[in-house]
C-alpha cells in the first residue's frame, strides 16, 4: 500500500469496528437477568481450554495405544454443558447468527417490536416446551441411574442429562431479561401487556402448572397409579382453566395501568 493508511468505515455512519467482549454490549441496560447469564457465561467458557486439552491428550494417548473411554465421555460432557450455557449467553450479547438486511434499517422501535414479538411468541414456547420435555428426559436417567455405555467411561451420565433443563432455565432467564430490555423501548412493562406480548409462552405454561398441580394432588391424596391420575375428567379441562387464567390476568393488568395512568 506504499505508505497509505487504510480505514474502515461500517456504511454511511462511519461505524468504528472492535473486537470486544459481547458481555459489554449495552451493559447500561442489563437487568438482574442479563448479569447472571454472562456470569455464568464467563465461567462456564473455561470449559473450552480444558476440553482442547482434553481433545489434544486423548489423540496423543490414542497414537501411544492408551485409549482412555472415560476422557471421551468427558469431551462431550463439556462440549454439551459449554454449548447450552453458550446458547442463554448467545441470546443475552444478541451475539448469535441473525439476518438483519431489513432488520438493522428499521428504527429502534421497530426492532424493539420485532424482537419482543419474536422473544414471546416463538423462543419462549420453545424454551418451556423443552424445559419440560428434558425434565422428564432427566428424571427417567436419574431414576435409572445411568452410566456410560463404556465400562470404563463416565458412569454418571445422569448428571449431564439433569442439567438438560436446567440450562434451558437459564436461556429462559437470558430470553426474558432481552424481553425486558425491547419493550421498555416502546412501551411499559405492564402486566396484560406482557402476557400479550408472550400469549403462547404464557398458556403453556399456566397449562402444565396447572396439570401438574393437579397431578401431584391426585398422586398424594389418592392410591391411584400416574396413569390412572391422567385420565380423570379434570385434566380434559386444564386448558380452559389456563385460558381463564390469562384472561383474568390481563384485566387485573389492564386495570392496575389504567389506575397507575390516573394516580400519576
Amino acid at each position: 500500500m506504499s505508505g497509505e493508511s487504510v480505514e474502515f468505515t461500517g456504511g454511511l455512519d462511519d461505524v468504528s469496528i472492535a473486537i470486544t467482549d459481547p458481555g459489554d454490549v449495552d451493559r447500561e441496560h442489563h437487568g438482574w437477568a442479563d448479569r447472571l447469564v454472562i456470569n455464568v457465561g464467563n465461567v462456564v467458557s473455561w470449559l473450552f481450554p480444558l476440553l482442547m486439552v482434553g481433545i489434544v491428550a486423548q489423540v496423543v494417548m490414542r497414537q501411544n495405544g492408551f485409549n482412555q473411554a472415560w476422557l471421551d465421555d468427558a469431551q462431550w460432557w463439556m462440549y454439551g454443558f459449554a454449548m447450552l450455557t453458550g446458547f442463554a449467553y448467545a441470546i443475552t450479547t444478541q451475539s448469535h447468527v441473525r439476518v438483519d438486511i431489513l432488520h438493522q434499517n428499521y428504527s429502534p422501535e421497530k426492532r424493539a417490536r420485532i424482537e419482543v414479538f419474536a422473544i414471546g411468541w416463538l423462543l419462549m414456547p420453545f424454551l418451556l416446551i423443552m424445559t419440560d420435555i428434558l425434565s422428564h428426559y432427566a428424571w427417567s436417567s436419574i431414576e435409572a441411574l445411568e452410566g456410560s455405555d463404556s465400562p470404563n467411561g463416565l458412569h454418571r451420565l445422569y448428571l449431564l442429562k439433569a442439567s438438560l433443563p436446567l440450562m434451558f432455565v437459564v436461556a429462559l432467564i437470558a430470553a426474558w431479561g432481552v424481553f425486558k430490555r425491547n419493550i421498555r423501548v416502546f412501551s411499559d412493562l405492564s402486566l396484560h401487556k406482557v402476557v400479550l406480548w408472550t400469549l403462547p409462552a404464557t398458556l403453556f405454561f399456566l397449562t402444565r402448572v396447572i396439570h401438574y398441580g393437579f397431578f401431584w394432588f391426585y398422586a398424594m391424596t389418592t392410591d391411584m397409579k400416574s396413569r390412572q391420575i391422567t385420565k380423570e375428567d379434570v385434566f380434559s379441562q386444564v386448558g380452559i382453566y389456563a385460558f381463564a387464567i390469562v384472561v383474568l390476568l390481563i384485566v387485573i393488568g389492564f386495570v392496575l395501568s389504567r389506575r397507575n395512568s390516573k394516580e400519576a
